[in-house]
C-alpha cells in the first residue's frame, strides 16, 4: 500500500484561498445579474422585445447554474475543511501516544546522561559546519555517533566522528577547510569507531583544497571493534603546490569485519607532487584487506617535474580467512615527472588470495622520465591460497624533443605458500615516443616475475608480458623490455613460462625486440618446467 503524506497546515491554507475565491465570484455574479437578468427592449417592436427576452432568458440560465457551483463550491470547501480538521486530530492522537514513549525513553536516558553526559539509546549530536567540532558519541547500548564539524576559522581540521556504543556506526569525519592566501588545506577528521558487539567504523572527512598551498591529509577511517567493517579512509585535498595524503582505511573487527580501503590521495595542480593513496585497513580473525586508494597525479602542465603520488598498499587478510587487498595506481604525471609506483598488494592470513598490485602511473611528457613501476602482488595465504597479480608498469608520454622515456617496470607476482598457485606477473610499459628530429624511442620496460607455486602443491605463473620500444619520428626506436621470468615451483606443480619480450618501436632503425623470460622450474616430484618466453 502507497504511503500518503499530509500536511494540514497546507491543507488550511488552501481551504482559506478556496473561501476567497468563492466570495469574489458570488460578488461578480451579484453584479452581473442587475443589468443582464432585465435588459429592456432597444425599441417598441416585437423584434427588439423578442432579442431582449433571449437575452435574459440565457442571463436568468447563467445564474442558475452559477448558483449551482456556489452550492458544489461550498460543499466542496466543507469538506476541505473537514478533512484538515480530521488529519489535525489524527496528528494529536498520534503524538499523545507517541509522548509516553518519548517520556520514558528521556527517563532512561536520565540517568546516563548526567552521570556521563550521553544518552542510552539514540544517536549522537553532529558537530556544527565550520567549527571542527567533534560529533558527539551515540547512545552506550543503541545509536550511531554523529558525524564531525566541517574545519573553518581558527579550526581548520574537520572534527572527530562520534564514537558508538554497543550496536552502532561510528560518525564521519568532518572534512579539512579550505586553505586561504599561502595557508594549506586542512585535514580531514578521523572516522569514529564502530560499535563495541557490532558496528562499522565512520568515513575519515575530506582533506581540504589549498589554491596556494598543499592539499589536507584526508582522515583515516574509523576502526571496527568486534564485528564490522572499518571506515573508508578520507581523499587528500587538491593543492597547487602538492596533494594531500589519503587517510588509511579503518581496522576491521576482532572477529569478522573487512578493512576499510584507503582514501584516494589528492592531485596537484600547479607544481610538486601528487598525494600518495592511503593505505588498505587490515583484517583481524576473518575478513578481507581494505583495497589501497589510488594516488594522486601531477595534472597541470605548469606541474612540471612533479610526480605522481605512489599509490596505498592493500590491507593483510583475517589470520584464519581473508583476502588481501589490492594496491592502489601510482599517479600519473602531466608533465615533466615520473609516474608514481603502484601500491603493493596485501598478503593473505591462513586461507585467501593475496591482493594484485597496483599498476604504475604514466610518466610525464618532458625530460624523458620513465613510467612508474607496477606494485608487486601479495602471497597467498599460508595454507591454501593463490598469489596476487603483479601490476602493470605505467607507460611513458611522448616526447616533443629529446630522447622518450622508459616504461615503468611491471610488478612481481605473489607467491603461494604451501597449496596455491602464483601470481601472474605484470606487463612492463611501454616506452615514450620521441617526435624530435633525430630523438630515440624509449625503451620498454622489463616484465614482473610471475609467482612461484606452493610448496607442496601448486604452479607458478606467467612472466609479464615486456613493453613495447617507443617510435621515433626520424631516429631510432626504442628497444622492446624483456619479458618476466616464469615462477617456480617446490614439490607438485609446473613452473610458469616466461613472459614474451616487447616489440621494439619503429624508427630509423627500427628498435630490437625483447628477450623472453626464462621459463620457471617445474615440482621435484612431479611437474614440467616453464618455457622460454
Amino acid at each position: 500500500m502507497s504511503s500518503v503524506w499530509v500536511t494540514p497546515e497546507i491543507i488550511d491554507s488552501a481551504t482559506t484561498e478556496l473561501m476567497t475565491i468563492e466570495a469574489a465570484v458570488n460578488a461578480a455574479n451579484a453584479i452581473a445579474a442587475i443589468p443582464t437578468v432585465q435588459i429592456p427592449a432597444a425599441g417598441a417592436d416585437e423584434v427588439s422585445a423578442a432579442i431582449a427576452t433571449l437575452f435574459g432568458r440565457y442571463a436568468s440560465g447563467y445564474q442558475a447554474l452559477g448558483e449551482q457551483a456556489q452550492a458544489f463550491h461550498a460543499r466542496f470547501v466543507q469538506a476541505l475543511a473537514a478533512s484538515a480538521a480530521s488529519y489535525a486530530g489524527a496528528e494529536a492522537l498520534n503524538a499523545a501516544a507517541l509522548g509516553p514513549l518519548n517520556d520514558l525513553l528521556n527517563l532512561i536516558n536520565l540517568p546516563t546522561e548526567l552521570l556521563l553526559g550521553r544518552p542510552l539509546i539514540g544517536n549522537g549530536t553532529n558537530g556544527a559546519a565550520g567549527t571542527g567540532a567533534d560529533g558527539g558519541a551515540g547512545g552506550l547500548l543503541f545509536g550511531n555517533g554523529g558525524s564531525g564539524g566541517s574545519g573553518g576559522g581558527i579550526h581548520p581540521a574537520g572534527g572527530r566522528g562520534g564514537a558508538a556504543g554497543l550496536f552502532g556506526n561510528g560518525g564521519a569525519g568532518g572534512a579539512g577547510a579550505t586553505g586561504g592566501v599561502g595557508v594549506n588545506g586542512g585535514v580531514g577528521g578521523t572516522g569514529g569507531n564502530g560499535g563495541w558487539l557490532f558496528g562499522n567504523g565512520g568515513a575519515g572527512g575530506v582533506g581540504g583544497d589549498a589554491p596556494t598551498g598543499f592539499g589536507g591529509l584526508g582522515g583515516a577511517g574509523g576502526q571496527a571493534i568486534l564485528l564490522g567493517a572499518g571506515g573508508v579512509g578520507g581523499a587528500g585535498g587538491l593543492g597547487s603546490t602538492g596533494g594531500g595524503i589519503g587517510g588509511a582505511g579503518g581496522w576491521g573487527g576482532l572477529l569478522a569485519g573487512n578493512g576499510g580501503a584507503g582514501g584516494a590521495g589528492g592531485g596537484a595542480s600547479t607544481a610538486g607532487n601528487g598525494g600518495a593513496g592511503g593505505a588498505g585497513g587490515n583484517a583481524w580473525l576473518i575478513g578481507d584487506g581494505g583495497a589501497g586508494g589510488a594516488a594522486g597525479a601531477a595534472t597541470a602542465p605548469a606541474a612540471t617535474g612533479g610526480l605522481g603520488g605512489t599509490g596505498g598498499g592493500g590491507g593483510s587478510g583475517g589470520l584464519l580467512f581473508g583476502n588481501g587487498g589490492s594496491g592502489g595506481a601510482g599517479g600519473s604525471s602531466a608533465a615533466g615527472g615520473t609516474g608514481g609506483t603502484g601500491g603493493f598488494g596485501g598478503n593473505a592470513g591462513l586461507i585467501g588470495a593475496g591482493g594484485a598490485g597496483g599498476s604504475g602511473g604514466l610518466g610525464g611528457g618532458h625530460f624523458s622520465e620513465t613510467g612508474g613501476a607496477g606494485g608487486n602482488g601479495g602471497a597467498g595465504g599460508w595454507v591454501f591460497g593463490n598469489g596476487g597479480a603483479g601490476g602493470a608498469g605505467g607507460d611513458a608520454l611522448a616526447q616533443a624533443t629529446g630522447a622518450g622515456g622508459a616504461g615503468g617496470v611491471g610488478g612481481n607476482g605473489g607467491g603461494a605458500r604451501l597449496l596455491g598457485d602464483g601470481g601472474v606477473g605484470g606487463a612492463g610499459g611501454t616506452g615514450g615516443r620521441a617526435d624530435g628530429a633525430g630523438d630515440a624511442g624509449g625503451a620498454g620496460a622489463r616484465g614482473g616475475r610471475g609467482g612461484p607455486g606452493g610448496w607442496v602443491f601448486g604452479n607458478g605463473a606467467a612472466g609479464g608480458r615486456g613493453g613495447d620500444g617507443g617510435s621515433a619520428a626520424t631516429g631510432p626506436g626504442g628497444t622492446g623490455g624483456a619479458g618476466g621470468g616464469g615462477g617456480s615451483t617446490t614439490l607438485i606443480g609446473d613452473g610458469g613460462d616466461g613472459g614474451s619480450g616487447g616489440n621494439g618501436g619503429s624508427g630509423t632503425p627500427d628498435g630490437s625486440t625483447g628477450a623472453g623470460g626464462a621459463g620457471g622450474v617445474g615440482g621435484l616430484l612431479f611437474g614440467s618446467n616453464g618455457t622460454v618466453g
